[in-house]
């Protein structure tokens, strides 16, 4: 029985850890059950995985998408964009009237002004809390 190395799959997959990534990958596939397309010869699953990519019964680029499906997490489905006409609103829309009428009067903001004598005069002048059996 001749072993395998990653010698020999390196010609297939060129990075030896994306190799490793993907040896793994299928003999975890291998252990949950997937069918070998090898004969086993009383190996383990990642010496079977090996032989496959060695062998070319599987394809580098099919592993690899297998590999990444299987870690994501959240798949983006495409949805169809809704029509950009209907957003549009044109001025016979009573909501595009009524924000035209707000531009047109100004809100008036107005603010108190304090000293800081006028500050340390209330804060003196609050009562502190009753205190509690809670702390």
């Amino acid at each position: 029985m001749a072993r395998v190395t990653v010698e020999d799959c390196i010609d297939k997959v060129e990075n030896r850890f994306e190799l490793v990534l993907l040896a793994s990958h299928r003999a975890r596939l291998v252990s949950q059950g997937a069918p070998i397309t090898v004969d086993r010869d009383n190996d383990k699953n990642p010496v079977v995985a090996l032989r496959e990519i060695a062998d070319e019964t599987l394809s580098p680029g099919d592993l690899k998408e297998d590999l990444i499906h299987s870690l994501q997490k959240h798949v983006e489905v495409d949805e169809p964009e809704p029509d950009p006409a209907s957003l549009v609103q044109t001025e016979a829309t009573p909501a595009f009237a009524e924000a035209a009428e707000e531009e047109d009067q100004p809100e008036a903001l107005t603010f108190d002004r304090m000293s800081e004598e006028e500050l340390l005069a209330g804060i003196e002048g609050l009562v502190p809390p009753e205190k509690s059996d809670d702390y």
